[in-house]
């Protein structure tokens, strides 16, 4: 009997951008339990869940990755100029629309942030403060913003009664506005939580 997968739990999966197998962490899953959207635990990218491990046990090759989207001629290719003569990377281009459109573009933090320490210190005096690196809290911060994205996903996607959507959606966009309050820590503002205006 497959196992059944929920968002949070760790699965094998072939990264697509390390192209190994890794442990992925659960972003989104199906309502038979199948996972549907991973994050790599190691490199951080987010995927679809590509079947699990290529690796045989034992060790033997799995089959091949798949080609890159982009072979080594469309490469070497001479850029496409626009009509006023100005050069266009169009990999470039055609890459970053994939990862859009895909979900995978990379968030930042803001530059001010980068190499800080987020630091708690307990209000009793003799206790020990905790310190984290801000990248790490903030990657955090990112898993669970795009879980709730995924969330919302599958919430509209689903067959459940409007009236029954409108209020999950509602508890999704309030969970944006009770997280505004990390928007400092983004670099772009796309990025950042959008709660209602009543948030």
């Amino acid at each position: 009997m497959a196992r059944m997968y929920r968002a949070g739990d760790t699965v094998e999966d072939v990264c697509r951008a390390c192209k190994t197998d890794r442990l992925h962490t659960v972003v989104a899953a199906d309502s038979a339990g199948q996972p549907i959207r991973v994050v790599c635990d190691y490199c951080r990218s987010e995927h679809n869940y590509r079947g699990g491990p290529r690796m045989e046990p034992g060790g033997a090759p799995a089959p091949p990755v798949p080609p890159p989207i982009v072979n080594d001629r469309e490469r070497s290719a001479p850029p496409v100029m626009t009509s006023d003569q100005s050069p266009v990377d169009l990999e470039r281009l055609l890459r970053r629309i994939i990862r859009e459109e895909a979900g995978l573009t990379p968030v930042t933090p803001a530059q001010k942030w980068r190499g800080g320490s987020l630091v708690l210190q307990p209000g009793a005096p003799g206790l020990q403060e905790k310190r984290w690196p801000i990248e790490t809290f903030f990657h955090k911060v990112v898993m669970l913003r795009n879980r709730l994205r995924a969330l919302e996903q599958q919430v509209n996607a689903s067959d459940l009664p409007d009236d029954v959507k409108v209020k999950l959606q509602g508890y999704v966009s309030g969970c944006y506005g009770s997280l505004t309050s990390f928007n400092i820590l983004f670099a772009d503002q796309d990025d950042q939580f959008k709660g209602s205006a009543r948030d």
